[in-house]
């Protein structure tokens, strides 16, 4: 097994495929950066203009947000919950002003978990295409199934290493996505921003914000936390990936078939998403990230914990049929 998984990670490497990734990642990171570099630029020439050519001035605003949001919070009308989510953010601009960090301007490790959760349900599964579509469609449309299969081993342990090999490489994959943003961004802005404090845990329940279960974190363990669901919502598109390239001989029509559920489960999930159905979807529920704000509820019903079941329902089913479908398949064409 050991070796069969070694020369199925070869193979990827000698496609190339990583590399075309690389600079696809290159590319749009370093375009992204720039963009909201360049808007951030922008906003502060613009903020001076209208005050009569005062200085920015983080402090100064943040002082004054943290002084409305006090202002708020000895309301005594307003409900419980809604106190508690103010005075949670009242104690992470306290941490800003007293520890001199600035929460307006952007760095590497906001613009890291931002590309993540804008990227999670689109542009990074299509990376995960490009990589596994032809795991198994390209053996069978050039023929070298036969190749493959000519040696001592069960057809479940060809399929397996093949398998094993793809979760190597999508784990290396979201490294590099890590690496690749935090750095890039960081030419642009300068600024690491790891040790700033973030509020996560909120949750919806009943159309309703609950901030009680919400805590106070530094942006190091809220960035692992981001990257540890987009790692396991890569796998789940990987394992899909690869019951596609089992069914279909042709890579092309892999791709051409995974990059459709893609892109029409987003349609799905805007034009009905009152559809109790939409929600068992495997896209519909790609978006784990945006749970920990509390503000991501597609449809009626959905939570972070149904999310991970129902994707970890798709995965399931998905082997299981792969390895039914590679088993019985005809190699002899």
């Amino acid at each position: 097994m050991l070796s069969l998984t070694q020369n199925e990670v070869m193979k990827i490497l000698l496609k190339k495929k990583m590399l075309l990734i690389i600079v696809l990642l290159l590319i749009f990171v370093g375009l992204f950066s720039y963009g909201q570099k360049y808007s951030y630029d922008r906003n502060i020439q613009q903020f001076e203009a209208e005050s009569g050519g005062i200085a920015y001035d983080w402090e100064s605003l943040t002082a004054q947000r943290l002084s409305d949001l006090e202002e708020r919070s000895s309301d005594e009308f307003i409900p419980e919950e809604v106190r508690a989510s103010i005075d949670r953010e009242i104690q992470q601009l306290t941490y800003f002003i007293e520890n001199d960090i600035n929460p307006i301007t952007p760095t590497a490790s906001k613009f890291n978990v931002a590309f993540v959760e804008q990227g999670i349900t689109l542009f990074i599964p299509l990376l995960i295409v490009i990589l596994a579509a032809d795991l198994v469609s390209n053996e069978f449309s050039k023929k070298t199934i036969k190749i493959l299969l000519t040696r001592a081993v069960p057809r479940w342990k060809v399929l397996l290493s093949k398998y094993i090999a793809l979760l190597i490489m999508t784990t290396v994959l979201v490294f590099i996505i890590g690496i690749i943003s935090t750095l890039v961004a960081y030419l642009f802005f300068q600024e690491w921003g790891f040790s700033e404090p973030v509020v996560t845990g909120f949750s919806l329940f009943e159309g309703t914000l609950d901030s009680d279960s919400t805590i106070l974190i530094s942006r190091f363990q809220y960035t692992l936390l981001i990257y540890s669901l987009l790692w396991f919502v890569s796998i789940i598109v990987a394992s899909i990936t690869l019951l596609i390239s089992v069914i279909v001989d042709n890579s092309s029509s892999a791709i051409g078939i995974l990059m459709a559920s893609l892109i029409g489960g987003q349609f799905l999930q805007f034009f009905l998403s009152e559809w109790e159905l939409v929600k068992y979807f495997f896209v519909t529920n790609l978006d784990l990230t945006r749970y920990l704000t509390g503000s991501y509820q597609p449809v009626e019903g959905m939570s972070l914990n149904f999310s991970i079941l129902i994707l970890s329902g798709w995965a399931v089913v998905s082997l299981l049929i792969s390895f039914i479908v590679f088993n019985r398949k005809d190699v002899l064409v």
